[in-house]
């Protein structure tokens, strides 16, 4: 459904309030402790499509907003797409904070179906999409709810090849178990951890297609990606450099 110009400024301008008051919320009450993995460009935090943040523990991961630049919350306002499990999104309270974390935050089945193309279907060159590549979260026993082990899921790969250039950024989550575990009340005036990598989208897609064309395009992302995952995410609650 097509809105105007105006109607699209006022929900970018009333996202960015909402994301700005909850990042320096996240400012008060916890420390961030951010740092880069690998080459970093000279202007890290534009010309990126995609943001991929993996170890996904809690749905208090806003908190993380605390560590960003103005000007990366303002993309994400303004031109942000954020699948979102529908069962999250459908939450009294939860889901209406949710609804207004991006420009577009469309509610998913995590199935292969119509609501996954509609997040598809939003891409468009100066979209920016959020995606928590994992698409369920790690319980406190490093397994998922129905105790199987977090691996990635091949819905980043429709993603990759839908936005076929620009910058990457892999947000590597130090986990949250310590500040809020699921169902319950959260802990103040402790240090969330973040790694981040930015990689070119176009060069990515190459490299990863060189090991077997299309078919398996898919199967080498989410290895890729979880080995990733488990090379750089820092350890929960600890300091774990990064050279």
């Amino acid at each position: 459904m097509l809105t105007s110009p105006g109607v699209e400024l006022l929900r970018s301008i009333t996202v960015f309030s909402m994301l700005m008051v909850l990042k320096y919320l996240s400012k008060v009450f916890y420390r961030h402790d951010f740092g880069w993995v690998g080459d970093v460009p000279p202007e890290p935090w534009r010309k990126i499509r995609l943001v991929a943040f993996l170890n996904h523990t809690s749905l208090f991961e806003p908190v993380f907003l605390g560590g960003l630049p103005n000007d990366f919350v303002w993309r994400i306002a303004a031109h942000g797409v954020i699948p979102a499990a529908d069962k999250t999104t459908c939450r009294p309270l939860v889901g209406i904070i949710f609804k207004f974390v991006a420009h577009h935050v469309i509610a998913i089945t995590r199935e292969r179906d119509h609501t996954w193309f509609e997040v598809l279907n939003r891409i468009d060159p100066k979209s920016m999409v959020i995606i928590a590549p994992e698409g369920r979260m790690k319980r406190a026993n490093g397994l998922d709810v129905q105790g199987n082990p977090m691996t990635v899921r091949g819905g980043i790969a429709d993603i990759l090849l839908a936005v076929k250039e620009g910058r990457m950024l892999i947000g590597y989550s130090g986990g949250l178990h310590h500040v809020q575990v699921p169902g319950h009340v959260p802990s103040v005036f402790k240090t969330v951890r973040m790694r981040i990598e930015n990689l070119d989208i176009a060069a990515y897609i190459a490299e990863l297609m060189a090991r077997g064309g299309p078919e398996q395009f898919k199967r080498n992302v989410m290895r890729d990606l979880d080995a990733r995952r488990d090379a750089y995410c820092p350890e929960e609650g600890k300091l774990r450099k990064i050279a």
